[in-house]
């Protein structure tokens, strides 16, 4: 294999939620393949941190706060991204936000705040960027599922409801821009620690029942996204289009 395919140098990638947690560690892991990064977030002191870090390893970098529930500051995004660097190569939708509580204390706001956040915000995004992709006429766009696409999980109804969204989303947006040379997948995590799960983890039986469940005997570590964070935004993945990848250690497999 031409493991060139793999080298992002000269590919400009957008990580939305990029400011920490698994959208930190994917933005890092673009920008040791060579890309250059904006890391977009509402935590603006994180997203410089974040930023630095990438200039650190020999990329450009550009922070960039915005809530991506809003169209009007994802548009904007993207219009700095292209002033700034010219071109858009890879997206990344990576933001979220979770709330737990029973379904039958759920609040309009509460709903509106989690689906807007995450299958809102990674279509008008995705619509946003893949303008200047068809122009570009290529262009790589990576979702952020979950193993709630896949199963039912209680008390966070609007996150799993936006996470099945998410599957069907990055199929059908798959099929509709295939023509435009645009390939639209998706990655699963499985657990792991972030700011959205550490009540999980601050449960030591959660821990050590749900390790129990994963045949790779550990939750997973933002490096653990890396590999396939890089292959899904390189040439590698020229021909994988409406897909999700889950990295979740075997715990869909051990079901």
């Amino acid at each position: 294999m031409n493991l060139s395919k793999m080298d992002l140098t000269g590919k400009v990638a957008i990580v939305t939620g990029g400011s920490r947690g698994l959208g930190r560690g994917m933005a890092l892991a673009l920008a040791e393949a060579g890309a250059d990064i904006v890391v977009a977030s509402r935590t603006i002191s994180a997203l410089e941190k974040t930023a630095e870090e990438i200039r650190q390893r020999g990329s450009r970098s550009l922070a960039l706060p915005t809530d991506v529930s809003k169209v009007d500051q994802i548009n904007r995004m993207i219009k700095d991204t292209l002033d700034e660097f010219g071109r858009i190569d890879i997206l990344v939708n990576n933001a979220g936000t979770i709330v737990r509580k029973p379904s039958l204390e759920l609040t309009e706001e509460e709903w509106d705040k989690v689906v807007d956040t995450i299958l809102k915000a990674s279509f008008f995004c995705a619509q946003a960027a893949a303008k200047a992709m068809i122009k570009q006429k290529k262009g790589k766009i990576i979702n952020i599922g979950s193993l709630t696409s896949k199963r039912g999980t209680p008390r966070i109804i609007p996150y799993v409801a936006s996470r099945g969204g998410i599957l069907q989303l990055t199929r059908g947006l798959a099929v509709e821009w295939a023509p435009y040379n645009i390939n639209v997948n998706a990655i699963g995590p499985g657990y792991f620690k972030t700011q959205q799960t550490a009540p999980l983890f601050a449960d030591k039986e959660w821990v050590k029942r749900t390790v129990a469940r994963i045949p790779l005997g550990r939750t997973g570590i933002p490096q653990d996204l890396a590999g396939v964070a890089v292959f899904l935004a390189s040439e590698a993945s020229d021909y994988i289009t409406g897909q999700m990848i889950f990295v979740d250690g075997g715990w869909l497999a051990a079901l």
